[in-house]
């Protein structure tokens, strides 16, 4: 499989903009860990035309891994908080975009432990976010340059609202209560949540990141470990190309049943290329 998985990594570093993220696995067998310890699963996944998945397995959660994982033909990475991809991005000179669904979990978080019946500064910051996301859906049929246009026009106006809002509540709440950690959550990420407004082709959150690397952890509760790093790398691949077979709108098992049949006769890397999930014949 990994002359696919090459091409696939290939792709994806051809698009403007990857979504990435990372969850946790447990693999048995690591040279130097105990079996209980935390591994890594991590995800490139880029949707739009020839949407495509990339998972890969890592024993640690460094800057290493995000360093290895791109290079400086990307352009733009969607990301949560986590600061292991700050170094990639600096080095590769990548532009770094923040994850308004996580700002948006935080003020969800502080807003439960609210009195009952009572609204507050979390209803405030929710309503600020919620129009953003008016905006995105309105515009979603549009194309970049569209998008572009009513970002600028009406998204704008919010997030200067939003900031100024955002400045005097930082100075009235601790930091260390729930409502002060989304705050200081939302000041510390404000340039790459806003980095959207600048990109047509830029997304307002992390979500397809989150989607694609769902099935994983959902199947993980069912698998539970790894045996090897062997074995992790192998899921990895596998999750790769059955993820990105059905972002392309092929049945899973019927692909999988087609290349494990094709790939062993392949000569060249134009006959890997016609076993790609938008240029296969299933």
């Amino acid at each position: 499989m990994q002359p696919l998985i090459n091409l696939l990594i290939e792709h994806l570093h051809k698009q403007p903009l990857l979504h990435m993220d990372e969850t946790t696995l447990q693999v048995l067998d690591e040279p130097g860990k105990n079996a209980q310890s935390k591994s890594y699963m991590w995800v490139m996944n880029h949707t739009g035309s020839h949407s495509a998945s990339v998972f890969h397995y890592a024993d640690h959660r460094g800057q290493q891994v995000p360093l290895e994982l791109l290079s400086s033909d990307n352009h733009a990475i969607m990301v949560d908080g986590y600061e292991g991809y700050q170094k990639a991005c600096y080095d590769y000179g990548i532009t770094r975009l923040g994850c308004w669904a996580h700002a948006r979990r935080k003020f969800k978080e502080a807003q439960a432990l609210q009195k009952k019946g009572k609204t507050g500064k979390s209803d405030q910051a929710l309503a600020y976010i919620q129009k953003l996301y008016a905006i995105e859906k309105k515009i979603k049929e549009e194309p970049p340059d569209q998008r572009h246009i009513f970002r600028q026009k009406e998204a704008k106006p919010i997030v200067a609202k939003l900031k100024e809002w955002l400045d005097k509540s930082l100075q009235t709440v601790a930091p260390k209560t729930k409502l002060g950690v989304a705050l200081v959550y939302l000041n510390n990420q404000w340039d790459r949540l806003i980095g959207y407004l600048e990109d047509g082709r830029y997304p307002i959150d992390n979500n397809a990141a989150e989607r694609a690397i769902r099935p994983f952890t959902i199947g993980r509760k069912n698998w539970m470990f790894s045996k090897s790093q062997a074995g992790a790398k192998a899921s990895a691949n596998l999750y790769s190309l059955i993820e990105t077979a059905k972002a392309n709108g092929l049945n899973p098992y019927e692909y999988l049943q087609n290349i494990f049949k094709e790939l062993p006769n392949v000569n060249d890397v134009e006959q890997v290329e016609a076993l790609l999930p938008w240029n296969i014949k299933v």
